[in-house]
């Protein structure tokens, strides 16, 4: 929950780009850094969810080379907004804390590592408290909404917030949007309190129900007009937050007191700044039963390999900390660190070689691993889901075909290959 303010910020946050090329290498083909997520750069109010415009990020810069890439606010928009004392500092449970606010200067690097003559460099605004939140407890009226694939912690998140809006801010009145953006105009809601979401989080799921795709934007912003909602929670992947940023920009439009907040639904971790999206560990953890099931049935024959294709689009962290909570794998594949197959130090050698120091071995890769050496009639890149994401061919599959072909046409060794794919469903 590290990106997210509560209303303490009430900031509308949208997914900035970031970008990293300083990797550090880890093993053979294992390299932990920073992935990119999209960078909503949103148009009017009829673009549709996922659909890129034009507005530029919020850029403030400083001294020493110092740049800030800002998330909008509704200071921007709305002259002379009234400000009231944060209801944290009258609370028993936190007034004691010292230093327990974030100063509204605080910012986070966007990269650690730095020479001592390099310009500062980009930062990005520290969520967290402020002493002065911009709206009264007793007026506030919330609603959270989820979108897009499910998520391991999802009812948690719903239900922190809801917790944490009650607990910490004297909020009262929180809605849950049912089925996704399209909830807004074409379902029910349900009143979310401290009761209600008490055991959420020891179900799977989300009790909000999710859906997929782009909505009328106008539409969802008239619903929350019209129900006099004045903060969004919205939890989701990189087309949610491309739709939360259309949404705000419709909101700033028509000149309205409504915070936008978007949560980042993710298990691939691939979200710098953060320390770790939810449902990541969820994610590595399911990932150790279908590496063993893979070491089991390559070491129970002589030259047996076992390949693990894991979930992460184009970010391998789930495939690496997965490997390295194993320790059965012999190779692992990620998207960050490129890898050829044929000739000296490709792929083909390297399985030969550990064939015959161990007799088997295991290959973990990540989805979007190898995706380049992918023909071109085999690619699907006009292909995308509902949300504006690009569908991935499986090249856990491929590369299982292209090992036993090589093996085939080269005699030298028999093999016999398993192959375990887990990814995540589009719907």
């Amino acid at each position: 929950m590290d990106s997210i303010s509560y209303c303490s910020s009430v900031s509308a946050i949208n997914s900035h780009s970031f970008d990293s090329s300083d990797s550090k290498a880890l093993t053979l083909n294992l390299r932990n850094g920073l992935a990119s997520i999209s960078n909503p750069k949103v148009g009017s109010s009829r673009v549709p969810m996922g659909t890129a415009g034009n507005v530029q990020p919020k850029i403030v810069t400083g001294d020493a080379g110092y740049v800030l890439e800002d998330v909008p606010h509704l200071a921007d928009y709305i002259p002379d907004l009234p400000t009231y004392p944060n209801p944290l500092q009258d609370n028993a449970a936190y007034s004691v804390v010292k230093q327990y606010f974030v100063n509204d200067d605080d910012s986070v690097a966007q990269k650690i590592v730095v020479h001592k003559s390099s310009p500062r460099g980009t930062h990005f605004r520290r969520a967290g408290p402020r002493q002065k939140v911009y709206f009264e407890s007793d007026e506030v009226h919330a609603c959270i909404v989820t979108c897009g694939g499910l998520c391991p912690g999802l009812n948690t998140v719903i239900r922190e917030i809801v917790c944490g809006l009650n607990h910490m801010y004297g909020v009262n009145r929180v809605l849950g949007i049912a089925g996704g953006y399209r909830g807004f105009y074409s379902q029910n809601t349900i009143s979310l309190t401290p009761k209600v979401v008490n055991d959420i989080h020891k179900r799977g799921g989300t009790i909000l129900g999710t859906s997929r795709g782009g909505h009328d934007t106008s539409k969802i912003v008239d619903s929350i007009q019209d129900r006099g909602i004045n903060q969004v929670y919205i939890i989701g992947g990189d087309g949610t937050q491309r739709g939360a940023s259309v949404i705000f920009e419709e909101i700033q439009r028509r000149g309205l007191r409504v915070a936008v907040a978007g949560i980042p639904k993710t298990i691939d971790n691939d979200i710098p700044v953060i320390d770790k999206s939810f449902g990541f560990d969820t994610a590595v953890e399911e990932a150790q039963r279908a590496i063993n099931a893979a070491h089991v049935e390559s070491e129970s024959i002589e030259n047996g390999i076992g390949v693990v294709k894991l979930m992460g689009r184009y970010s391998g962290f789930i495939a690496m900390h997965a490997t390295l909570a194993s320790r059965d794998v012999d190779c692992c594949l990620i998207p960050e660190s490129p890898f050829y197959l044929e000739g000296p130090g490709g792929l083909f050698e390297f399985i030969e070689k550990r064939l015959k120091e161990n007799g088997h071995m295991v290959i973990v890769m990540a989805e979007g691993a190898g995706q380049e050496l992918l023909s071109e009639s085999m690619r699907s890149a006009d292909r995308q889901d509902p949300s504006g994401n690009k569908l991935l061919q499986d090249v856990g599959l491929w590369i299982s075909q292209k090992i036993r072909d090589h093996f085939s046409r080269s005699k030298r060794m028999g093999i016999t290959l398993k192959y375990i794919g887990l990814y995540t469903p589009s719907f």
